[in-house]
């Protein structure tokens, strides 16, 4: 499926169909924010004063049920004052989750509150932010674990079959983007060595369990002393340390990311204890969530991110991929 400007018109206008169903008018202004697993809006109600974020999600991926409990869950950590992060806003008759026909299939809908902030870059210090993430993630974890899910709950489970093994949800990094045989055999083993270390981890409700999933930088937003979190599109179950590695996305290849990570322990510490065999095994994740991002950016070719990585993100995996064989083997 391809985010050409044909499938964008085709896809605002169902989703101006839906604006009268959150009380805007369908001639509202509609801006494209972000395509990735999904296509994100921002419509504005000059008239009405509202500004409202709407994801409209890629087919066959989430079920209605998973979305509903994304939802769910967002709507507790809220309610827990644990994180700041857009609410969910219902349609006029309740209803948090809406649909349009487009082409065969259904495209679901969700709404949020508009929130102020922008990205952390480069030029930001991310030593600052990451340790704040560090609580922030402490605070989601606390919750989790103690958090009773809704009967009907339902979200993916992130584990190293699913991240890159034989059902994984985001494709084969077998197909990543260039890769050739001397190549495919160090990532081979590498994932072989992956498997026994997460085998070895376990899944103990200490260390697994529901989590954000996909704190990258593009999911936070800094206002002033302000670092909030949006998109728990991939929300589910999996490691503890697995979210740090998520906020490390396309990043895992800079010199400083030793720097974020002992800022990130030092912030969740402050918060949650964070044991050193947990600490010890950020770098697997880290790995781990390298591969599963050079098998995305294949099978996602036409979105920008992916067009904007090619081929040399999966040449920087198999460079990563010798250095994390030579540290552990």
């Amino acid at each position: 499926m391809l985010y050409q400007d044909a499938f964008l018109q085709r896809l605002e206008a169902g989703l101006r169909d839906n604006l009268p169903k959150w009380g805007l008018p369908a001639t509202a202004p509609l801006r494209l924010l972000t395509i990735s697993e999904n296509a994100t809006y921002l419509a504005e109600d000059a008239a009405g004063g509202r500004r409202i974020v709407f994801r409209v999600h890629r087919p066959d991926y989430h079920s209605k049920a998973e979305i509903l409990s994304e939802l769910a869950w967002v709507k507790a950590l809220l309610e827990a004052g644990v994180v700041e992060t857009p609410r969910g806003i219902p349609a006029t008759n309740g209803d948090l989750l809406c649909a349009f026909p487009d082409a065969g299939t259904q495209r679901y809908v969700v709404a949020f509150e508009f929130m102020s902030g922008k990205e952390p870059d480069a030029s930001d210090d991310l030593v600052k932010w990451y340790r704040k993430l560090g609580g922030i993630n402490a605070r989601l974890h606390r919750h989790s674990r103690g958090w009773r899910a809704p009967a009907g709950f339902a979200r993916k489970l992130w584990d190293f079959d699913t991240i890159i093994g034989a059902a994984s949800h985001w494709g084969d990094w077998r197909d990543g983007l260039g890769l050739k045989v001397d190549g495919a055999a160090i990532l081979e083993r590498t994932a072989a060595l992956l498997r026994r270390q997460t085998d070895e981890l376990g899944k103990e409700p200490d260390q697994f369990g529901l989590i954000h999933c996909d704190m990258r930088l593009a999911n936070l937003l800094v206002d002033g002393e302000r670092l909030a979190v949006i998109d728990f599109d991939d929300c589910g179950l999996s490691w503890f340390g697995y979210d740090f590695a998520a906020s490390v996305s396309f990043l895992e290849h800079e010199a400083y990311i030793g720097e974020l990570m002992d800022a990130w322990a030092e912030g969740y510490r402050t918060v949650e204890p964070l044991a050193a065999e947990q600490a010890a095994a950020l770098p697997i994740f880290v790995m781990l969530r390298r591969m599963q991002l050079t098998a995305w950016i294949a099978s996602h070719s036409e979105t920008p991110t992916a067009q904007s990585m090619g081929e040399p993100y999966t040449d920087g995996t198999i460079a990563l991929a010798e250095r994390h064989l030579g540290q552990y083997i």
